[in-house]
């Protein structure tokens, strides 16, 4: 069975492509999460993508991870600042953990420059885009050295 990892997205990551300021480019979220999968895919591994607008949605998935991935991605958006659960829960998985953001979040209002998730990350991959997502899934497979090429 091929290796596993979860790959959550905190509130309003579904909305990816339209904002007007562009912070967060111009791809669709859809399209991201097929960029995502196909370079999962291409290391032999099955990416659970996920996105949610709660909290605790999110620490249910954490938590599941616990039980059936090898590495854990996550964007928490606005959660990252604020969210003692997703770090505490973070806090309890045992594989690599990269923490993703598709701005510069140090670029940004200074509420931003300060994260929780940190805390419990591995690495922190910030201010590439939708390229950055598909880096934290090279860089979960790295340090788990699954890449099957």
């Amino acid at each position: 069975m091929s290796q596993q990892i979860y790959f959550l997205n905190g509130p309003n990551a579904n909305l990816y492509g339209l904002d007007k300021n562009g912070t967060y480019g111009s791809e669709s979220f859809v399209s991201i999460e097929a960029r995502c999968q196909r370079r999962a895919a291409s290391h032999g591994v099955i990416l659970h993508f996920r996105q949610s607008n709660h909290e605790g949605v999110l620490v249910d998935w954490i938590q599941e991870a616990r039980q059936n991935a090898v590495g854990l991605i996550i964007n928490a958006a606005g959660l990252t600042y604020s969210s003692v659960p997703i770090l505490d829960a973070l806090l309890m998985f045992d594989g690599p953990i990269i923490e993703t953001h598709m701005s510069n979040i140090w670029k940004r209002e200074p509420f931003r420059h300060h994260s929780l998730v940190s805390k419990a990350a591995t690495g922190v991959i910030a201010g590439l885009g939708a390229a950055g997502y598909e880096l934290a899934i090279d860089a979960v497979v790295n340090l788990l050295g699954t890449h099957a090429a």
